[in-house]
């Protein structure tokens, strides 16, 4: 398929890296070819063509959060089908084998792929079920990535039926396959104790005082007392934290007049959004991967 796009935008340049990201997941499931014209005299008809319109100008003034989002997106739509083509490939040497004369003596190298086979299609499961649940949380909806998960969706369903007719023709062999079912339970269940922990992040924010009370801060370095600084105490109070889930959590309410993040994150992956002149009405996460990376720690001194 081949995408032109031949309009000069008025939206800036970081509107238009949104909208190359949006296009190019939605190249993925669709073929043809055809061209967004901005000049012509004719009404272009292609109801893809408006639909991306309408997305461009949706996508208008909450920029940096849905960018971060098409781009998460894209980066686990590249994971999910380079695991779909592994296990064809693993497919494909299953059917090999078991086609061979002697079969059991190549029960245990079969038994390793189709293991393998599972194992990743745990981890595609698991990683569709966090899109899908990012997506319903939040408030705004871009149909192409709901098109998206559901091809996904029906991707996998398909790859489901091809593995259980594989699993039945090697048991009509006689091979041993019943410990894998089992372990594809502890594994899915083990992807999504994994998942659950990675997207697990804390925060606690107040005063100077009430934080240094809660033994969560202290103040250190200087010199002779003069030039301390904040910082999270070694041995700090998890107990005085607020869990969040960093997948579904992007906004965090503070109310202040002043706020400081004592804690290690990019500057680049939040911001501070004031509400009047003065006062820190809260804080946006622009980017979740990258501000929860140095630390799943959030710590915030208010005025």
């Amino acid at each position: 398929m081949i995408i032109t796009y031949i309009c000069k935008p008025k939206n800036n340049t970081k509107n238009m890296k949104t909208l190359k990201l949006f296009l190019a997941v939605t190249a993925i499931t669709l073929s043809g070819l055809f061209t967004i014209s901005c000049g012509g005299s004719e009404k272009d008809e292609n109801p893809l063509a408006d639909s991306l319109s309408g997305v461009n100008g949706e996508l208008s003034g909450k920029l940096s959060q849905k960018e971060a989002a098409i781009q998460e997106f894209v980066n686990s739509f590249n994971a999910i089908q380079e695991n779909l083509t592994a296990i064809k490939e693993k497919e494909k040497i299953v059917t090999v084998r078991s086609q061979n004369g002697d079969v059991k003596n190549m029960e245990q190298s079969i038994q390793e792929d189709i293991q393998a086979i599972y194992d990743l299609m745990a981890k595609n499961k698991s990683r569709i079920n966090s899109l899908s649940k990012k997506l319903k949380a939040s408030k705004s909806k871009i149909s192409g990535l709901e098109q998206m998960i559901a091809t996904l969706e029906a991707q996998l369903e398909a790859k489901d039926g091809e593995i259980t007719a594989l699993k039945s023709q090697l048991e009509a062999k006689n091979i041993e396959l019943s410990n894998i079912v089992m372990n594809l339970e502890v594994v899915e269940a083990e992807s999504t104790a994994k998942t659950e922990k990675l997207n697990t992040a804390f925060y606690a924010f107040g005063t100077f005082k009430e934080l240094k009370e809660k033994n969560v801060i202290t103040k250190e370095g200087g010199f002779i007392g003069m030039g301390k600084s904040a910082k999270l105490k070694d041995d700090f109070n998890k107990e005085y934290f607020t869990k969040i889930d960093i997948s579904q959590v992007n906004s965090i309410h503070i109310g202040a007049k002043k706020a400081k993040i004592i804690t290690n994150h990019p500057t680049s992956s939040y911001k501070l959004i004031l509400s009047g002149e003065k006062n820190v009405e809260k804080i946006d996460i622009l980017n979740a991967e990258d501000f929860w990376s140095n630390s799943k720690y959030l710590v915030i001194i208010t005025e």
